[in-house]
């Protein structure tokens, strides 16, 4: 039986396709292997970070004697980069045995399998989404937490941004097809489910309804056993009070909300085209926070965006100190080439870029900082996780997520707690970046996940079919609950 393994970069969309990868390979008979022996290595990439081409290229080039010694292994590349690269890969790399994109992930066995038939390199690339990945078996990693997407692709152009040469438009799934599969997974214990689209906002514009997402989040607080709604990512132009109402009136919707920025200048807005502007986006934040007091915003942004003048950057500053982000993902802006920014003039040197760039960190470090401060005393609930703490076992101490996201140690005592089990705990101390507990557990709930955790889950199909057309069944709406997320 031939083992594989899969190493995945970038973002969860990234993540969510290779689970789906995993499942395929193992319902063609194909075992996990947790080394880096395996009969076959996947690739799953991204175009988006910074260097990605070289650390992609870096790391088939180490797999290149490996190979040699062993004839019967297998290579294959796949994601955003083999997107857009295509052919290239393996003239660059002609040991790779498979090449497929981001448009026919279900192809990957059958290239494997042709590729070892032939004995020559298979390179695959369809121009539009055959099947969606959510239709796919899965292997999923955990068993308390699972991605379901909602839909994939984007319309937007915004200048820095080459996802949607490389996923398409945006194709949305059908509501009934999504809810049948969170409620598929809540019946196996999950307790939580990422909602995933490259603009979640947007969601429903395809059939006709503007409002579907609102729905959607409500219908997901309708779906017994499921405890936490999450969803990543959405949209300024697109954010309407009918979602914040639905967060708000949902008791499974985490007080959460992560909504990129990018900038805080309207004239480098203007230039990303990204289509709202700084009052437009504090205007979003205030209505969230006047209906989810307690609600963890979080956002990206980019630094050093081609033209961005010094007043430009202060701009920034000031929305992040007027936002006051619980966290922020951030970026130093660098060329991409195929996107329309990689050519406007004014690129800015990397020495300014670099200044500016801490200047954001120090900043942002503060606020985030005094936010976690201020919940010191604050008890949390918090769903246990696995791999979440990298010194948990030299600190004897578990880690999980509370509601709102952010990231929380605690000391378990000698209680046993399994990651997918829910915990209590008073929040001790409060730093930057995470929340710690070392007092006594306040209450541990065992939960099926838990029970699951360490069992490897057999890949399953979610039987939804392939994505359909036309107008949607509608989503049953739940009714609207009495109170906000604590």
């Amino acid at each position: 039986m031939r083992s594989y393994t899969i190493r995945t970069y970038g973002c969860q969309m990234n993540v969510h396709d290779s689970e789906r990868m995993a499942g395929l390979l193992e319902s063609a008979g194909y075992t996990r292997s947790e080394s880096d022996d395996a009969d076959v290595v996947v690739f799953n990439t991204c175009a988006v970070r910074e260097n990605a081409d070289n650390k992609l290229y870096g790391n088939l080039s180490h797999l290149a004697p490996v190979k040699k010694e062993r004839p019967g292994m297998q290579i294959a590349v796949g994601g955003c980069l083999a997107q857009k690269d295509r052919a290239e890969i393996v003239r660059r790399a002609p040991w790779v045995d498979v090449v497929f994109g981001t448009h026919n992930v279900h192809a990957l066995p059958v290239l494997l399998e042709r590729a070892r038939h032939n004995e020559a390199a298979q390179v695959e690339i369809a121009e539009s989404l055959e099947v969606f990945p959510s239709t796919l078996p899965a292997r999923r990693e955990s068993a308390y937490a699972g991605w379901v997407s909602i839909s994939v692709g984007c319309n937007n152009t915004c200048t820095f941004c080459i996802v949607p040469s490389l996923r398409g438009t945006e194709k949305d799934r059908r509501p009934g097809d999504v809810l049948a599969e969170v409620q598929a997974l809540a019946a196996d214990g999950v307790l939580e489910v990422t909602l995933l689209g490259q603009n979640v906002n947007s969601y429903g514009v395809e059939f006709g309804d503007r409002g579907a997402f609102a729905k959607l989040l409500r219908a997901c607080g309708d779906v017994d056993g499921l405890e936490r709604v999450r969803f990543t990512s959405p949209h300024p132009r697109d954010f309407t009070s009918d979602v914040i109402a639905a967060m708000a009136e949902t008791p499974t919707v985490c007080p959460q909300l992560h909504m990129p920025l990018q900038s805080g200048s309207d004239d480098v807005l203007r230039r990303m085209r990204r289509s709202y502007r700084s009052t437009r986006y504090l205007a979003i934040l205030d209505e969230v926070r006047a209906s989810l007091p307690d609600a963890a915003i979080t956002t990206d942004i980019i630094v050093g965006f081609p033209g961005e003048t010094e007043a430009d950057f202060q701009a920034t500053l000031d929305v992040v100190a007027a936002a006051r982000f619980a966290s922020a993902f951030t970026f130093q802006y660098s060329q991409r080439p195929g996107t329309p920014a990689a050519t406007l003039p004014d690129q800015l040197p990397k020495a300014v870029v670099q200044e500016r760039y801490m200047r954001l960190i120090e900043l942002q470090e503060r606020i985030s900082w005094e936010q976690n401060r201020a919940l010191e005393g604050r008890v949390v609930e918090v769903l246990v996780a696995a791999g979440e703490g990298r010194k948990d076992g030299a600190t004897r101490r578990m880690s999980g997520r509370a509601r709102d996201g952010r990231l929380v140690h605690f000391a378990p005592g000698e209680a046993e707690i399994r990651p997918g089990d829910v915990v209590e705990v008073a929040v001790g101390y409060g730093a930057p970046h995470h929340l710690t507990s070392d007092g006594p557990v306040l209450s541990h709930r065992r939960t099926r996940a838990g029970d699951a955790h360490g069992r490897p889950p057999a890949p399953v199909a979610t039987g939804l079919g392939l994505p359909g057309f036309g107008a949607p069944t509608p989503v049953p709406v739940a009714a609207s609950g009495c109170g906000v997320n604590p």
